[in-house]
């Protein structure tokens, strides 16, 4: 984690135990992530062609990885242009720092994303217009 530059969204490489039983990956605090976990949630079902999202945290930290199957993190910066991520190994994380727009959209079939996060959950923190976004950087 000595890599991670907290102010943009980036890729970690998570552990990888291999063994010929099946791998194993880990994330611990303060070695692999950069804030303690208070909250966890996963989104599945996800129906061809929608997308998940949507929108910034004023102060949260969020860890996403892909449990199974693929999907894509889209990043929308202040000056409007765009990152993709796509996340398809469960050995790698998509770090994303409070207020960074984000959705995530083509999901493959039993696709699974896992989502850790800073702070539980709180509406107060989130910002769901984009336009807002963009006219308050």
């Amino acid at each position: 984690m000595n890599n991670l530059q907290m102010d943009k969204p980036q890729l970690i490489e998570l552990p990888k135990i291999h063994d010929l039983r099946g791998n194993l990956t880990f994330i611990q605090y303060p070695n692999h992530i950069p804030f303690q976990i208070k909250r966890v949630f996963w989104i599945y079902d996800v129906s061809g062609g929608e997308t998940r999202g949507g929108h910034d945290y004023k102060k949260q930290h969020e860890l996403i990885i892909s449990l199974s199957g693929s999907f894509d993190v889209v990043i929308t910066y202040p000056d409007g242009t765009l990152e993709r991520f796509t996340l398809n190994r469960s050995y790698f994380a998509l770090y994303i720092p409070p207020l960074h727009w984000r959705h995530m959209e083509n999901f493959s079939t039993n696709s699974v994303s896992l989502h850790l996060c800073s702070d539980g959950f709180d509406e107060g923190d989130y910002m769901r217009e984009l336009d807002s976004y963009l006219i308050q950087k």
